[in-house]
């Protein structure tokens, strides 16, 4: 059963035990990758075909999610925060209006259905480490999956 499914039916009270499972809960709901300072937490989370993620600035800096265009899965619709179609163009609008910035509270959301893994980054913070990885697995408990 998907994750957020699973909540609606168990009500709050699993809720609050799964709460730190993928990314956690917060009064903005849940989500599954957070950002702190220069981080996204979880760094790696693996799901199924079909799983639509939900990233959520949870720090006071602006941040993106930046797919890695040349290593997502040649079948594969390219992501990127303030919808761009091309890394380049990701790149490009950073800092404009329209540079998709996400501010906190902010979220993001991507479906992935071909299989594979999907690197992505945070533009203004891409030197600094914060890169992460989304595997999509038919079997995403026996993925590896980290900090």
């Amino acid at each position: 059963m998907e994750r957020r499914a699973f909540l609606r039916a168990v009500g709050p009270a699993a809720a609050a035990g799964l709460a730190g499972c993928i990314g956690g809960g917060t009064a903005e709901g849940d989500y599954d990758v957070g950002m702190s300072a220069k981080a996204f937490r979880p760094v790696r989370i693996a799901v199924e075909p079909g799983t639509t993620v939900r990233w959520l600035n949870t720090s006071k800096q602006g941040h993106s999610v930046t797919a890695y265009e040349e290593q997502i899965p040649d079948e594969a619709d390219y992501f990127a925060s303030g919808g761009f179609d091309t890394e380049q163009a990701a790149r490009d609008n950073w800092g404009s209006s329209s540079g998709g910035t996400m501010f906190e509270g902010d979220d993001f959301t991507h479906t992935f259905e071909v299989l594979g893994e999907y690197p992505y980054f945070c533009i203004p913070h891409e030197r600094a480490g914060m890169v992460g990885t989304v595997v999509v697995t038919e079997n995403p408990e026996t993925a590896t999956s980290g900090e």
